[in-house]
Protein backbone atom coordinates (compact mmCIF):
# COMPACT_ATOMS: atom_id res chain seq x y z
CA UNK A 1 0.00 0.00 0.00
CA UNK A 2 1.59 3.81 -0.61
CA UNK A 3 2.30 6.21 1.65
CA UNK A 4 -0.27 8.52 -0.10
CA UNK A 5 -2.80 5.72 0.20
CA UNK A 6 -1.86 5.35 4.06
CA UNK A 7 -2.20 9.16 4.54
CA UNK A 8 -5.69 9.06 3.53
CA UNK A 9 -6.99 6.31 5.32
CA UNK A 10 -5.46 8.09 8.60
CA UNK A 11 -6.93 11.37 7.68
CA UNK A 12 -10.31 9.36 6.92
CA UNK A 13 -10.04 7.70 10.61
CA UNK A 14 -9.01 11.05 12.06
CA UNK A 15 -11.99 12.92 10.58
CA UNK A 16 -14.46 9.84 12.02
CA UNK A 17 -13.21 10.06 15.74
CA UNK A 18 -12.89 13.58 15.21
CA UNK A 19 -16.96 13.90 14.35
CA UNK A 20 -17.85 11.41 17.18
CA UNK A 21 -15.99 13.12 19.87
CA UNK A 22 -17.59 16.17 19.01
CA UNK A 23 -21.21 14.66 19.24
CA UNK A 24 -20.08 13.36 22.47
CA UNK A 25 -19.08 16.54 24.08
CA UNK A 26 -22.46 18.09 22.55
CA UNK A 27 -24.20 15.42 23.72
CA UNK A 28 -22.46 15.64 27.33
CA UNK A 29 -22.72 19.43 26.97
CA UNK A 30 -26.69 19.36 26.59
CA UNK A 31 -27.34 17.29 29.23
CA UNK A 32 -25.10 19.09 31.79
CA UNK A 33 -27.25 22.40 30.58
CA UNK A 34 -30.44 20.58 30.94
CA UNK A 35 -29.35 19.41 34.30
CA UNK A 36 -28.63 22.72 35.53
CA UNK A 37 -31.77 24.29 34.17
CA UNK A 38 -33.50 21.89 36.22
CA UNK A 39 -31.69 23.29 39.62
CA UNK A 40 -32.63 26.46 39.13
CA UNK A 41 -35.99 26.06 38.01
CA UNK A 42 -38.04 26.00 41.34
CA UNK A 43 -40.78 23.64 42.02
CA UNK A 44 -44.29 25.31 41.86
CA UNK A 45 -45.64 27.01 45.22
CA UNK A 46 -48.14 24.11 46.90
CA UNK A 47 -51.66 26.62 47.25
CA UNK A 48 -52.57 26.07 51.15
CA UNK A 49 -55.29 27.13 52.79
CA UNK A 50 -57.24 26.00 56.12
CA UNK A 51 -60.72 26.48 56.49
CA UNK A 52 -62.58 26.97 59.75
CA UNK A 53 -66.20 25.76 60.12
CA UNK A 54 -67.38 27.63 62.83
CA UNK A 55 -70.50 26.35 63.14
CA UNK A 56 -69.79 22.82 63.21
CA UNK A 57 -66.34 23.59 64.80
CA UNK A 58 -64.25 21.92 61.73
CA UNK A 59 -60.76 22.69 60.58
CA UNK A 60 -59.65 21.41 57.18
CA UNK A 61 -55.92 21.48 55.76
CA UNK A 62 -56.42 21.88 51.99
CA UNK A 63 -53.26 21.51 49.38
CA UNK A 64 -53.73 22.31 45.87
CA UNK A 65 -57.57 21.75 45.99
CA UNK A 66 -56.95 18.24 48.06
CA UNK A 67 -58.41 18.04 51.59
CA UNK A 68 -55.32 16.90 53.23
CA UNK A 69 -56.79 16.23 56.99
CA UNK A 70 -59.90 17.50 58.83
CA UNK A 71 -59.74 18.45 62.57
CA UNK A 72 -61.85 18.81 65.52
CA UNK A 73 -61.18 22.28 67.36
CA UNK A 74 -62.69 24.81 69.87
CA UNK A 75 -64.32 28.19 68.63
CA UNK A 76 -64.87 31.59 70.60
CA UNK A 77 -68.02 31.26 72.57
CA UNK A 78 -71.04 33.58 71.80
CA UNK A 79 -69.62 36.08 74.43
CA UNK A 80 -66.39 35.70 72.79
CA UNK A 81 -66.87 34.81 69.27
CA UNK A 82 -64.04 33.85 66.82
CA UNK A 83 -63.86 36.42 64.19
CA UNK A 84 -65.02 36.07 59.88
CA UNK A 85 -63.34 36.59 57.26
CA UNK A 86 -59.53 35.46 55.23
CA UNK A 87 -56.44 36.24 56.87
CA UNK A 88 -52.96 35.07 56.60
CA UNK A 89 -50.54 32.85 59.19
CA UNK A 90 -48.46 35.81 60.38
CA UNK A 91 -46.07 33.89 63.09
CA UNK A 92 -45.15 30.36 64.10
CA UNK A 93 -43.41 29.60 67.45
CA UNK A 94 -43.47 26.38 69.36
CA UNK A 95 -43.74 26.12 73.43
CA UNK A 96 -44.73 29.71 73.76
CA UNK A 97 -44.71 31.55 76.74
CA UNK A 98 -48.27 32.78 77.24
CA UNK A 99 -48.61 36.89 78.64
CA UNK A 100 -51.75 38.39 79.15
CA UNK A 101 -53.13 41.21 81.65
CA UNK A 102 -49.51 41.00 83.13
CA UNK A 103 -50.11 37.12 83.86
CA UNK A 104 -47.24 35.38 82.35
CA UNK A 105 -47.25 31.31 81.89
CA UNK A 106 -44.04 29.39 80.70
CA UNK A 107 -44.13 26.54 78.89
CA UNK A 108 -45.45 23.27 80.17
CA UNK A 109 -48.82 21.33 80.60
CA UNK A 110 -51.05 24.36 82.52
CA UNK A 111 -49.67 27.04 79.45
CA UNK A 112 -53.04 27.94 77.79
CA UNK A 113 -52.48 27.78 74.52
CA UNK A 114 -50.69 24.79 74.38
CA UNK A 115 -47.43 23.47 72.86
CA UNK A 116 -48.05 25.38 69.48
CA UNK A 117 -48.99 28.96 68.18
CA UNK A 118 -50.07 30.11 65.36
CA UNK A 119 -50.90 33.67 64.77
CA UNK A 120 -52.94 34.89 62.30
CA UNK A 121 -52.42 38.38 60.25
CA UNK A 122 -55.74 39.86 63.27
CA UNK A 123 -53.68 40.48 66.31
CA UNK A 124 -54.90 39.02 69.49
CA UNK A 125 -56.09 35.75 67.26
CA UNK A 126 -54.46 32.08 66.53
CA UNK A 127 -54.91 28.41 66.18
CA UNK A 128 -53.28 27.40 69.33
CA UNK A 129 -53.58 24.22 71.80
CA UNK A 130 -55.24 24.18 75.11
CA UNK A 131 -55.43 22.99 78.66
CA UNK A 132 -58.75 22.27 78.62
CA UNK A 133 -59.16 19.47 76.14
CA UNK A 134 -62.98 18.86 77.09
CA UNK A 135 -63.42 22.46 75.42
CA UNK A 136 -62.27 20.94 71.95
CA UNK A 137 -65.86 20.21 69.53
CA UNK A 138 -67.32 23.45 71.43
CA UNK A 139 -68.04 26.96 71.21
CA UNK A 140 -66.04 27.16 74.54
CA UNK A 141 -62.32 29.81 73.44
CA UNK A 142 -61.83 33.84 73.44
CA UNK A 143 -61.70 33.65 69.85
CA UNK A 144 -59.16 31.67 69.11
CA UNK A 145 -58.75 28.35 67.49
CA UNK A 146 -58.27 25.57 70.04
CA UNK A 147 -56.48 22.18 68.79
CA UNK A 148 -56.10 18.95 70.58
CA UNK A 149 -52.26 18.35 71.89
CA UNK A 150 -51.41 15.33 69.29
CA UNK A 151 -53.89 17.39 66.27
CA UNK A 152 -51.62 20.92 66.75
CA UNK A 153 -48.40 19.11 66.73
CA UNK A 154 -49.50 17.21 63.67
CA UNK A 155 -51.02 20.08 61.79
CA UNK A 156 -47.84 22.63 62.73
CA UNK A 157 -45.33 21.33 60.48
CA UNK A 158 -47.51 21.51 57.78
CA UNK A 159 -48.15 25.00 57.76
CA UNK A 160 -46.06 28.31 56.93
CA UNK A 161 -46.23 31.16 57.30
CA UNK A 162 -47.78 33.51 54.38
CA UNK A 163 -50.94 30.38 53.95
CA UNK A 164 -54.68 31.34 54.18
CA UNK A 165 -56.86 30.92 56.65
CA UNK A 166 -60.36 31.17 55.95
CA UNK A 167 -62.68 31.59 59.01
CA UNK A 168 -66.40 30.78 57.81
CA UNK A 169 -69.36 31.85 60.30
CA UNK A 170 -71.89 30.38 58.05
CA UNK A 171 -72.22 26.57 56.04
CA UNK A 172 -71.80 27.25 52.47
CA UNK A 173 -70.86 25.25 49.58
CA UNK A 174 -67.60 24.72 50.31
CA UNK A 175 -68.16 23.74 54.68
CA UNK A 176 -70.52 21.49 52.98
CA UNK A 177 -68.01 19.90 50.63
CA UNK A 178 -65.32 19.70 53.39
CA UNK A 179 -67.77 19.12 56.27
CA UNK A 180 -70.91 17.53 55.62
CA UNK A 181 -74.15 19.32 55.65
CA UNK A 182 -74.04 19.44 59.32
CA UNK A 183 -76.34 17.69 61.89
CA UNK A 184 -79.96 17.84 61.12
CA UNK A 185 -82.59 19.26 63.03
CA UNK A 186 -83.88 16.86 65.96
CA UNK A 187 -87.53 15.25 64.48
CA UNK A 188 -90.13 16.45 66.69
CA UNK A 189 -91.75 13.50 68.86
CA UNK A 190 -95.11 12.49 66.95
CA UNK A 191 -97.10 13.06 70.78
CA UNK A 192 -96.01 16.76 71.12
CA UNK A 193 -96.46 18.06 67.53
CA UNK A 194 -100.37 16.26 67.87
CA UNK A 195 -100.53 18.47 71.10
CA UNK A 196 -98.85 21.24 69.26
CA UNK A 197 -101.32 20.99 66.56
CA UNK A 198 -104.05 21.16 68.48
CA UNK A 199 -103.68 23.84 70.46
CA UNK A 200 -103.54 25.84 67.24
CA UNK A 201 -106.96 24.71 66.15
CA UNK A 202 -110.29 26.85 67.32
CA UNK A 203 -112.00 25.25 69.78
CA UNK A 204 -116.28 25.61 69.44
CA UNK A 205 -117.86 26.16 73.27
CA UNK A 206 -119.69 22.56 74.08
CA UNK A 207 -123.75 23.01 74.19
CA UNK A 208 -125.57 22.34 77.96
CA UNK A 209 -126.73 19.05 76.55
CA UNK A 210 -122.85 18.06 75.54
CA UNK A 211 -121.51 19.14 78.78
CA UNK A 212 -124.35 17.60 80.82
CA UNK A 213 -123.89 14.05 78.68
CA UNK A 214 -119.65 14.39 79.53
CA UNK A 215 -119.59 14.95 83.20
CA UNK A 216 -122.04 11.97 83.95
CA UNK A 217 -119.98 9.83 81.37
CA UNK A 218 -116.35 10.86 82.11
CA UNK A 219 -114.87 10.05 85.93
CA UNK A 220 -113.07 12.71 87.78
CA UNK A 221 -110.17 10.85 88.28
CA UNK A 222 -109.65 10.12 84.34
CA UNK A 223 -109.81 13.86 83.70
CA UNK A 224 -107.21 14.65 86.20
CA UNK A 225 -104.55 12.25 84.67
CA UNK A 226 -105.51 13.25 80.98
CA UNK A 227 -104.83 16.52 82.52
CA UNK A 228 -101.48 15.62 84.04
CA UNK A 229 -100.29 13.99 81.02
CA UNK A 230 -101.21 17.21 79.11
CA UNK A 231 -99.41 19.06 81.44
CA UNK A 232 -96.06 17.14 81.06
CA UNK A 233 -96.18 17.22 77.64
CA UNK A 234 -96.10 20.24 77.43
CA UNK A 235 -93.36 21.60 79.81
CA UNK A 236 -91.00 18.43 78.14
CA UNK A 237 -91.64 20.24 74.71
CA UNK A 238 -90.68 23.88 76.54
CA UNK A 239 -86.89 22.84 77.76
Amino acid sequence: MTTRRLNMMAAMIAAVLGTQLAAQSTNQFTAANQLTTQQQTPAPATKRVIVVSLVDHKLALVEDGQVKKVYTVAVGKPSTPSPVGTFKIARRVMNPTYSHDGRIVPPGPGNPVGTRWMGLSIPGYGIHGTNVPSSIGKAASHGCIRMAKSDLEELYPMVQVGDTVELVGQRNEETAQLFGAGPTPTAQPAMLTVVASAAQMPIAAPSAAQQATNSATRPATLTSAATATLSSLMFAGSL
